[in-house]
């Protein structure tokens, strides 16, 4: 897998100052994408254990309340298995912070079935996640007013929630993650 960016001080991609790590490759093209470079899964940097100590690095002051999982697309099944070798050392070594991601796929239709590549990686995926804002942006949807996503098909869902309740539940502004 390869990486576009990593932002250390991230106040737009989830709540508080976080760390965004912008993975390369996304399949959906969305028209009006805002990292349209980040389409091409050779873009970027390749993603080492270097990259991962970085990340985890930069999460260690306690301003910052998480990770957030941008692109390109976290999900394309490509980019789940070094994604999940992250997510597992950031618990282990923040279990406070939060992790968000966003996906152009929608949660119920295409990831909690296991749609996309191995389905137990995107199950311990899943595991994971916070809150995860779906769905592809919609430029004719577009809504600069909205917190945290580009368009108003986009759903900020309670991930822990809904695998446990089988259905999307979604999260609501103002919980702790």
């Amino acid at each position: 897998m390869n990486f576009a960016t990593i932002k250390n001080c991230d106040i737009a991609n989830g709540p508080g100052v976080r760390v965004s790590l912008f993975v390369s490759g996304c399949t959906h093209r969305c028209k009006g994408c805002f990292n349209e470079v980040a389409w091409d899964f050779g873009y970027g940097e390749p993603f080492t254990k270097e990259t991962e100590d970085q990340i985890l690095g930069l999460m260690a002051p306690d301003y910052i309340r998480g990770l957030t999982l941008l692109g390109g697309e976290p999900f394309e099944p490509q980019n789940q298995p070094a994604l999940v070798g992250l997510l597992r050392r950031v618990k282990e070594k923040y279990p406070e912070k939060s992790i968000w991601a966003f996906s152009g796929y929608l949660f119920d239709r295409d990831i909690l079935p296991g749609k996309l590549g191995d389905p137990d990686v995107t199950r311990e995926f899943l595991s994971y996640l916070d809150v995860l804002v779906d769905g592809p942006f919609v430029e004719a949807r577009k809504n600069l007013s909205l917190r945290f996503r580009g368009s108003d098909n986009q759903r900020l869902i309670d991930v822990p929630a809904s695998v446990r309740q089988g259905t999307v539940v979604l999260w609501e502004d103002g919980r702790s993650v």
